[in-house]
């Protein structure tokens, strides 16, 4: 047995690939398969701005590699693991919404509990059965959710995220690997080294992205400290609702997967970013409590302009719909809306112009105006109590055609209850 690893199983238990009698030249044939198809993967995660993104997308191929029914990331964040992103093929039918439950709770980094003991000394964990822990090991497995889901945990696969320097940033957790027939099976040891040695490349994308995620979110904390409607919460939910709306838009679309995947990595990211040119208003207006008059009005229009300069020097895709978003999440589909046409964005004497209308506002944009204005109608601010539920969705689908593409509303609408599931994951502060 290696030093880093620990198996729990029944006695003389052979390898289930082995049982099948496929061969050791066959095993070796589809584990070398596996591996480069797992290095492409990694190579597709280092690409991916967005953390959440790259943790369904990490989780997602761990499972395949495996035929893993279930999983956990867990991400190390203040000394203690975080329940990052959750897949449960069994319990969780629709993914889009339920990936959204059973994140931010945390457990101690300890050796009391198998991800925690993982975190903790960098060892994997493959036990066959977890109701079946020898009483000598120090870890347990706590039969909670279990208990109240009737799901039935067997075979676990725990594996630390470490990064080159030996830095574990998180743990992945696979659960009830399957058979052909969906039959529950141990992970095996060539599942153990496969998933050992994609999480640990893994881990260098995860570190990445969270370096990305917190430099984000320092830039809202910039702006919040100028505007207190734009607070990390608001954000988040905005960045979400637009990642999930444009999956919807583009399913319905017939947009690959391929690119599916890869722009609503972008527009998560860059639609958190939508009011950023906040920053360039004075405090007299963003803090004021009341209505804002017509001159008031009129300057705050040019936030707009303010935040698409951020992102003049255009070099990524990021930096693109960066700079679509902020400049044009308040133009309405039926051309009311602002800046309008605007020659150059940098001139000094830069003016407003022409509302543009339909399909002028380019897509990220009009699911981004979607996005914020249902979460400010629903939320508390300053000025406003929050509106009804029934109300928001009333003005929302009274509105189509107006104030927003008809089309994003149907894929607004088709996705409402992840939509509401993302509003919980993301509360405002009390």
């Amino acid at each position: 047995m290696k030093e880093d690893e620990t198996r729990h199983g029944q006695e003389g238990e052979r390898d289930p690939q082995e049982q099948a009698g496929t061969g050791e030249s066959g095993d070796t044939i589809a584990c070398e398969d596996k591996l480069a198809s797992l290095l492409s993967v990694t190579e597709d995660l280092i690409n991916i701005n967005d953390l959440d993104t790259l943790l369904d997308k990490f989780l997602l191929e761990a499972r395949r590699s495996t035929g893993a029914d279930a999983g956990t990331v867990f991400l190390v964040k203040g000394g203690r693991l975080r329940f990052a992103y959750v897949h449960n093929d069994s319990l969780f039918k629709d993914r889009a919404q339920t990936k959204y439950h059973y994140v931010d709770l945390e457990i101690p980094i300890d050796e009391s509990s198998l991800a925690g003991y993982a975190a903790k000394t960098a060892q994997c964990l493959a036990i066959d059965d977890v109701y079946h822990i020898p009483s000598e090991a120090p870890y347990h497995f706590n039969r909670d959710f279990d208990r109240t889901s009737g799901y039935r945990t067997r075979s676990v696969l725990t594996v630390p995220m470490q990064t080159g320097n030996g830095k574990v940033v998180g743990v992945l957790q696979l659960i009830n690997a399957q058979d052909a027939a969906g039959r529950v099976i141990p992970f095996s040891e060539r599942h153990l080294a496969l998933v050992n040695f994609f999480a640990n490349n893994a881990a260098i994308a995860v570190e990445r992205a969270m370096m990305t995620r917190e430099l984000i979110l320092r830039m809202i904390k910039m702006a919040e400290l100028r505007d207190p409607r734009e607070t990390g919460a608001h954000v988040n939910r905005v960045g979400a609702y637009a990642a999930e709306i444009y999956e919807a838009w583009a399913v319905r679309h017939g947009v690959s997967a391929e690119e599916r995947h890869k722009t609503r990595d972008v527009v998560r990211v860059a639609a958190m970013l939508h009011d950023v040119g906040k920053v360039a208003i004075s405090d007299t207006i963003l803090k004021k409590p009341g209505r804002l008059d017509e001159d008031e009005f009129h300057i705050i229009k040019f936030h707009t302009i303010y935040g698409a300069r951020l992102f003049g020097e255009t070099t990524s895709e990021l930096d693109r719909l960066s700079q679509e978003i902020a400049l044009d999440h308040h133009e309405r589909f039926d051309g009311t809306g602002y800046p309008g046409h605007v020659d150059d964005i940098f001139d000094p004497q830069v003016a407003l112009g022409r509302g543009k209308r339909g399909e002028e506002i380019p897509l990220a944009a009009r699911i981004t105006a979607l996005a914020d204005v249902f979460d400010a109608l629903i939320s508390r601010r300053v000025y406003k109590d929050p509106w009804p539920e029934e109300k928001v969705l009333a003005t929302i689908r009274r509105d189509s055609g107006s104030h927003f593409d008809p089309q994003v509303v149907d894929a607004f609408l088709e996705i409402y209850p992840v939509i509401k599931t993302i509003r919980q994951r993301y509360p405002d502060a009390a």
